[in-house]
């Protein structure tokens, strides 16, 4: 049996992004890869918020080595979309970040994903074990922490 879509209260942080025309496919909804873009800006944009990513001159990013998605319902353009996110789980070099992004002021998830981080030496390209600065700023997010 289907769980029920995640609500609001279910994330952490919650942030507004407007749809684009661009974002929808010929059956008049959001493409698939649009939900994923969706996904990779709420978290990579929380980071960046919070301090905790320097894109540019950081030691240490998060590299994906795994996603997915579950749909609920559709979301179209020109509705704007709230993403909630959270973290289930913190490794020692690893991440689990999740999703939900709710059409307009619904308050169900339309969609739930999750991507999982493992960071790396930026200039190695190795996994590299989280700095205090990383955990400390991501707990905060911890399902139920």
């Amino acid at each position: 049996m289907k769980a029920p879509p995640a609500t609001r209260a279910d994330y952490a942080q919650l942030a507004t992004h407007e749809t684009r025309w661009k974002d929808m496919d010929p059956y008049g909804h959001l493409n698939n890869v649009a939900y994923y873009e969706l996904f990779d800006t709420a978290v990579n944009a929380w980071l960046i918020r919070a301090g905790l990513l320097d894109v540019l001159h950081g030691d240490q990013i998060g590299v994906m080595v795994e996603s997915g998605c579950r749909f609920h319902s559709e979301i179209r353009f020109p509705e704007p979309v709230t993403s909630g996110i959270r973290i289930a789980r913190i490794g020692t070099s690893s991440v689990r970040y999740e999703v939900g992004l709710f059409a307009g002021d619904s308050a169900a998830a339309a969609a739930e994903g999750f991507f999982v981080h493992v960071y790396v030496d930026a200039a190695t390209r190795r996994p590299k074990p989280l700095n205090d600065t990383l955990r400390a700023g991501l707990s905060p997010l911890l399902s139920g922490g």
